[in-house]
């Protein structure tokens, strides 16, 4: 495999298809355009999955988790060591994630990048790529070799979830500090200013936003020559698992995966992704617009219309997961719902 492999381009979408489900959606016993967003995302699939009835019944959890060296400058509200604490708990089934993915009847697949202490939990796929990543104020987060290989975890990910039959891919993270990663790869890649995009993460208050800010300003400035790179600014600033969730997108995108992507972070590894190959954007769909400031400047830098709002900011994959009964309603309506003349009820006149 090259390194460029992240080039290919995506799967095409099928047109015939997408114009059959559009017919078939003015063909059903409504107003026309009245379910609005849910027709546009039951048409949507339909192209992308190449039938004019979509499915989202088998689903896959991606679940990519790493340590982050700047959490020695003091930027999270929780020690790190939570981390790998949380990896233990999403196998085990106590975390939001995994209650939601029990819920979605989901394949659970949990990949640990490289957390500070190695660990070994029956369940978990841990890949060692580091003990975490390097402290971006002190020099580049990650080399682009533990980059290259974190992408591939991510592609590797959906390659297993294809082999089982993946309709439906959300992804999700892990990583105390990667609010600061997430929001240093935005800034880099956008070349806006840190206090744009910056927020609390998992609970700073005010005065530990603006330190936040200053040592994302400083990393920014220690790696300018990267800004507007996305190879570049992901593997100075970023994390082991927002270059996997990237790759992860790429990957869906080229295997024919549709994956829904879920709050700030997430969306972060989505710009990258878009940036790095633009046939990757119609496979992504968005869950929830989260409540980290951020995520809002990206998500209408990407263009994307949120299926949720409900200012949600616990990260795992959450949001997106929440979203999924959206999604599989939307196919159930297209699918299921009986056109005018099936029912015998009189449309409008031509």
């Amino acid at each position: 495999m090259t390194q460029s492999w992240w080039l290919a381009p995506a799967r095409e979408i099928d047109v015939p298809a997408r114009e059959a489900a559009l017919a078939r959606q003015q063909q059903l016993t409504k107003p026309a355009g009245s379910l609005a967003q849910l027709e546009r995302l039951a048409v949507q699939l339909a192209g992308l999955q190449g039938r004019e009835k979509p499915s989202a019944e088998r689903l896959w959890i991606a679940i990519f988790a790493g340590d982050h060296g700047v959490v020695g400058e003091g930027v999270s509200a929780y020690p790190q060591a939570v981390t790998g604490q949380m990896l233990g708990n999403f196998v085990n089934g106590g975390a939001a994630i995994s209650v939601l993915a029990r819920q979605l009847d989901a394949q659970l697949d949990v990949v640990d990048l490289g957390t500070v202490s190695p660990m070994d939990l029956p369940g978990v796929r841990h890949l060692r790529l580091g003990a975490g990543t390097a402290n971006f104020v002190d020099g580049p987060a990650m080399h682009a070799d533990q980059g290259h290989a974190a992408l591939l975890a991510g592609r590797d990910s959906v390659l297993r979830a294809k082999a089982a039959g993946c309709e439906l891919l959300v992804g999700g993270e892990m990583g105390i500090g990667n609010t600061t990663a997430a929001s240093a790869v935005a800034c880099s890649l956008l070349e806006c200013a840190a206090p744009l995009l910056v927020g609390p993460g998992t609970g700073l208050n005010a005065e530990g936003v603006l330190h936040k800010t200053a040592v994302i300003e400083r990393g920014l400035a220690r790696h300018a020559e990267h800004a507007g790179d996305p190879l570049g600014s992901l593997f100075s600033l970023g994390g082991f698992e927002i270059a996997a969730l990237a790759g992860a997108y790429l990957a869906c995108a080229q295997e024919g995966i549709v994956a829904v992507v879920d709050g700030f972070i997430c969306s972060v590894a989505a710009l990258v992704a878009v940036r790095l190959n633009p046939s990757v954007r119609p496979w992504l769909l968005f869950g929830h617009r989260g409540a980290e400031p951020g995520h809002r400047h990206v998500l209408e830098v990407l263009q994307a219309e949120p299926l949720l709002d409900l200012g949600l900011r616990l990260g795992e994959g959450s949001g997106a997961a929440l979203a999924v009964p959206l999604v599989r309603l939307a196919c159930e309506l297209h699918n299921g719902m009986a056109t005018f003349a099936e029912a015998a009820v009189a449309d409008r006149p031509a």
